[in-house]
């Protein structure tokens, strides 16, 4: 085809696709895209969902986030909970495929133990293990009544 390489493929019709860099200051300047997915999106910066955006204003195209969880913290993890309409989610465990076997998936458990496992094929989103305090912990020392002391 015309136009290949590793960072792009076009088509005789003039549709092309992009592999563009993880990071909101090297993709700005593109627009008219009719579709932006966003591989492993867990675990790009927020940076790059706002510089992502505005290539799909003129179009009125679509961004499709495929990933796993990682963690209960940015993006990804706030569409997701949120239950913000604008986000169409579907959530297949690796228990729900067949092409994944039982055995593979108990082996999996013992290497990885429960938390990565949960994350890796339960779909799960869990606390960082490297944060100091849980997430829940944070949360149940802020009171949202109190005022701010400056505005």
């Amino acid at each position: 085809m015309p136009g290949d390489s590793v960072l792009k493929i076009e088509f005789e019709n003039g549709s092309r696709i992009l592999a563009l860099p993880g990071t909101g200051d090297t993709i700005r300047g593109l627009s008219g895209a009719a579709l932006i997915v966003i591989d492993e999106a867990s675990r790009v910066p927020d940076e790059l969902l706002a510089a992502l955006r505005p290539m799909v204003a003129t179009s009125q195209g679509a961004i499709v986030a495929l990933t796993t969880p990682s963690g209960c913290r940015g993006f990804f993890y706030e569409a997701w909970e949120s239950g913000d309409p604008a986000w169409h989610r579907v959530r297949v465990s690796a228990d729900q495929c067949p092409r994944i076997s039982k055995e593979f998936l108990a082996e999996e458990l013992r290497e990885l133990g429960p938390t990565v496992f949960s994350q890796e094929y339960d779909l799960k989103f869990c606390e960082d293990l490297t944060a100091a305090f849980s997430t829940a912990l944070i949360d149940g020392i802020v009171d949202p009544n109190l005022k701010a002391l400056w505005t």
